[in-house]
């Protein structure tokens, strides 16, 4: 749940999420519309549904007692494996997030620096998982991206970047992909209290306003906004349409009711539409 978002933020959602499924066996049991609209608004949605299907393993094959087997489980890399297997285990494997990076890049002055192969010669065999988690709070809270906070580091006098004088230009900078912008048309089309949707085309499993209809006359526009997904900016307008045709609806799309729009998964673009229907009264 934290992956680019504030621990403040996520607090809401993790305490939700648990109440719904408060232990694996519950999350496996779960339908995937659930899971997923209990994610909705967190953004990379794969990772519910690896969560998922790691539930499922583990009600399957047990919790595992070693790294590569919780590497193994569905949607966990080598960070959050070694991450579950120091901690939780007490097994003798680094954890690198981005704060451990830029501390042991900082720590080593080199920008180059083959920074899984250092944390595992620094970490403490003894007390892997402590070790691991004063990592990352050393670059979550001193060893700061902007502005590191030196004089209040434990261990400023080993810092080669800070000798060098470097610290605020180490890790080096990646080059961000430059910035696209699109635009796009949401249709609201209405028939007896219920609205038409389309299979979500941008996160799969979700339902989402369409944006053509061959067989739909459109009406005026009832709203805008904006949505950004990684670097790219998109302008949606919403417009009201008619269709011409009552088949003349494309497979997979359905109907649904205003009471059903709170039992589905709906995209986060397909919600922001809908709350331009309500500002206006429609």
């Amino acid at each position: 749940m934290l992956q680019q978002t504030r621990v403040a933020a996520v607090i809401p959602y993790y305490e939700k999420f648990l109440s719904v499924f408060p232990d694996a066996r519950a999350l496996a049991a779960a339908e995937e519309d659930l899971v997923l609209r209990m994610w909705s608004g967190l953004g990379y949605y794969s990772r519910a549904r690896n969560l998922k299907k790691a539930a499922e393993q583990i009600c399957e094959d047990g919790f595992p007692r070693d790294y590569e087997s919780i590497r193994g489980l569905a949607g966990v890399g080598d960070y959050t494996a070694a991450a579950i297997a120091s901690i939780a285990l007490g097994l003798p494997h680094a954890a690198v997030d981005g704060n451990v990076r830029r501390v042991i890049i900082r720590l080593t002055g080199d920008g180059a620096a083959n920074v899984a192969e250092l944390a595992n010669d620094l970490l403490d065999r003894r007390d892997p998982g402590r070790w691991n988690q004063a990592m990352m709070e050393l670059g979550a809270t001193v060893c700061l991206p902007r502005e590191p906070l030196c004089g209040a580091c434990p261990v400023a006098k080993l810092c080669e970047a800070r000798a060098q004088g470097t610290q605020a230009e180490l890790p080096l900078k990646k080059t961000k992909p430059e910035t696209v912008r699109l635009s796009r048309t949401l249709l609201v089309v209405r028939r007896d209290g219920r609205i038409l949707l389309a299979p979500g085309e941008r996160v799969a499993g979700f339902w989402d306003l369409p944006e053509t209809l061959a067989s739909a006359k459109l009406g005026p526009v009832v709203g805008e906004f904006g949505h950004s997904i990684t670097y790219h900016r998109y302008r949606f307008v919403v417009r009201e349409a008619i269709l011409r045709r009552v088949n003349g609806i494309p497979k997979g799309f359905c109907w649904f009711t205003e009471e059903q729009l709170h039992e589905i998964p709906l995209s986060t673009t397909a919600k922001k539409a809908l709350r331009c229907l309500k500002s206006v009264g429609l």
